[in-house]
């Protein structure tokens, strides 16, 4: 089993300066990552097969697993959904994976986003979770653009078991998220 720098970093750093920030008795007291969901929503697709079959071989090649399709629970007519119709692929990741790819996105993935200036500290919400809305999936070092016939956006959402907005922002800053402040 390889420990992926993120994961070595959680160990050994980031575990000592919440403790001392916070005041945690244990280390495991400190809050720590749980899972990764990637979700990506295919409303504009959902009629055409081909275009839902290459958006789930994207996120399979993003995420390094098959990803799970979700069904619609209700029909809701203004937006043409019918119950048990397929609208989106989602994929959660936890162990290795999960580290893994959150070391390609803090350092690979993050950084070729067009016009990138952080991610804002809105996007941690008050149970220290955090949301980042990805427009292109072609940012992703996996997927090479010349072949891409679609390009979709993609949700990915770290879940914490922090208590607070301000724990959880801590964690990410200290994992190395290019935050950027809101106060400014």
């Amino acid at each position: 089993m390889n420990i992926t720098p993120a994961k070595e970093k959680y160990s050994k750093i980031v575990v000592e300066e919440m403790r001392k920030k916070f005041g945690y008795k244990g280390p495991m007291a400190v809050p720590r990552i749980g899972k990764v969901v990637v979700n990506v929503g295919i409303g504009k697709f959902a009629k055409e097969g081909e275009k839902v079959e290459e958006v789930a071989s994207s996120v399979a090649a993003i995420t390094g697993q098959k990803p799970v399709r979700t069904k619609a629970k209700k029909a809701i007519s203004g937006f043409k959904v019918r119950e048990n119709m397929e609208i989106g692929v989602k994929v959660t990741m936890r162990g290795a994976r999960m580290w893994q790819f959150i070391d390609r996105l803090i350092n690979a993935t993050l950084p070729r986003t067009r016009d990138f200036q952080g991610i804002s500290e809105k996007a941690v919400d008050s149970k220290g979770n955090l949301n980042i809305g990805i427009r292109e999936h072609i940012i992703f070092p996996e997927i090479s653009p010349e072949k891409v016939r679609n390009i979709f956006g993609l949700q990915v959402t770290i879940s914490t078991n922090a208590n607070s907005h301000e724990e959880g922002l801590e964690l990410f800053k200290l994992l190395g998220f290019p935050m950027k402040s809101d106060k400014e």
